[in-house]
């Protein structure tokens, strides 16, 4: 690791104003600015111009993963009010059998004013539609939730969709208002399981997007279900102390069968993105060496590429991951990722990234100084001098540090 690329996380701290801070999306997508980092040249443009600054042949990645409405608002009977944020099902335990879940459901979550909810039912009342929380016990902060509601035959997707509220991040200091319910979403997400949105994805249109499609631009696409662990702060002073969250990842067999045809290097729409095209080449070499035990519960640790050997190509790689698949008769590979990038992580996957900017001190900053080294400052500086706006509903940028033409080894 060379002295550029420490983890103290001091070195990743800069001043933020609250003026720079978007608290509201703009009226259209596409009309957010766009820094673009190639190679240590730093130019402004508009995102709506993104199709013109990418070569035809170009394959761009996009986290398909919906936002759902996972706030809900419970009253007990005194009158107190007890909020319960759902982060994931337990019974039934995947997203889709969980939505699609009639008359009951089962959801470890976070609670607010917990202290006031020790025991017994607490409810949800709207004017045809009565929803009813038990807590199950607690651990780690987090709590296992029973919900069940009347009439029984609405699914649990339903209740989340007209009871819920979009769960927009805690760091805009406000209350969720219908302009986020489809702002805070990109236009393309289709499999809900989030409770953050990917933000990079956030600038595009469907005009856009086919404009890039009629420029030669080919798609990709991944879902990551993004959890509330992407806006926990590191408070270790060694970045390398913080515990990463995990989160699930599925990725189809045809996207990898397409890449393995041509293993070259992606341009990643996210963080997110970048995060599960990382862990899928380092999922293929645990295939390699033999650490790939039970194909059911298939998944990536924190800091476990450190001890795995860093020869194989990405070709290998994804050669692994499709003979894995075929004998298993897998249609999608699914599996948890708590990968932290850092700097001094070598990226093996993507040549190019789409991504927002980023709190001080944060996991996701710290990818991008893993991307860019110490040239990161210089991108942030100048996007603070030049006024961009910055987090979730802020502006884009497109970082290039090899260029178009290079390889990024």
């Amino acid at each position: 690791m060379n002295q550029t690329d420490t983890t103290e996380i001091e070195s990743y701290r800069y001043e933020l104003p609250e003026s720079s801070i978007a608290k509201f999306p703009l009226p259209e997508r596409d009309r957010s600015n766009l820094l673009l980092y190639d190679r240590g040249l730093i130019r402004k443009h508009t995102f709506a111009e993104l199709p013109e600054l990418i070569p035809a042949g170009t394959w761009m990645v996009f986290n398909t993963t919906r936002v759902i409405r996972a706030r809900l608002r419970f009253k007990k009977p005194t009158g107190a009010g007890i909020e319960i944020f759902c982060l994931e099902p337990v019974e039934p335990a995947d997203y889709e059998r969980a939505f699609q879940a009639a008359g009951s459901s089962t959801w470890k979550c976070l609670a607010g004013n917990i202290k006031k909810w020790k025991e017994g039912p607490i409810h949800l009342i709207l004017k045809d539609l009565t929803v009813t929380a038990r807590l199950l016990g607690g651990s780690g902060g987090t709590f296992k939730v029973r919900f069940s509601w009347e009439p029984s035959q609405i699914t649990f997707g339903e209740i989340l969709d007209r009871a819920g509220q979009t769960p927009i991040p805690p760091y805009l200091n406000r209350d969720a208002e219908e302009i986020d319910r489809e702002r805070y979403q990109t236009v393309y997400s289709r499999e809900q399981g989030s409770v953050a949105a990917p933000t990079a994805g956030l600038h595009f249109t469907m005009a856009l997007m086919n404009r890039l499609n009629e420029n030669g631009i080919r798609s990709g696409e991944i879902t990551l279900h993004v959890g509330t662990g992407t806006f926990v702060p590191v408070k270790e002073k060694d970045a390398r102390n913080h515990t990463m969250h995990n989160e699930m990842v599925v990725i189809g067999v045809p996207f990898i069968q397409q890449w393995a045809a041509e293993p070259e290097q992606l341009l990643a729409v996210g963080t997110t993105t970048t995060r599960s095209l990382e862990s899928l080449y380092w999922l293929g070499v645990k295939l390699l060496t033999g650490g790939m035990k039970d194909p059911f519960s298939a998944g990536l640790g924190q800091w476990e590429y450190e001890n795995l050997p860093d020869q194989y190509s990405l070709a290998e790689s994804l050669q692994a991951l499709l003979k894995f698949c075929e004998e298993h008769q897998f249609e999608e590979l699914v599996f948890s990722t708590r990968l932290m990038i850092v700097p001094g992580y070598r990226f093996r996957t993507i040549k190019g990234l789409i991504t927002n900017f980023h709190l001080p001190g944060s996991t996701l900053l710290l990818l991008i100084a893993a991307f860019l080294g110490e040239e990161w400052r210089k991108v942030y500086d100048y996007a603070l001098v030049h006024q961009f706006r910055f987090l979730s509903y802020g502006d884009s940028s497109l970082l290039l540090p090899r260029g178009w033409s290079g390889t990024h080894q």
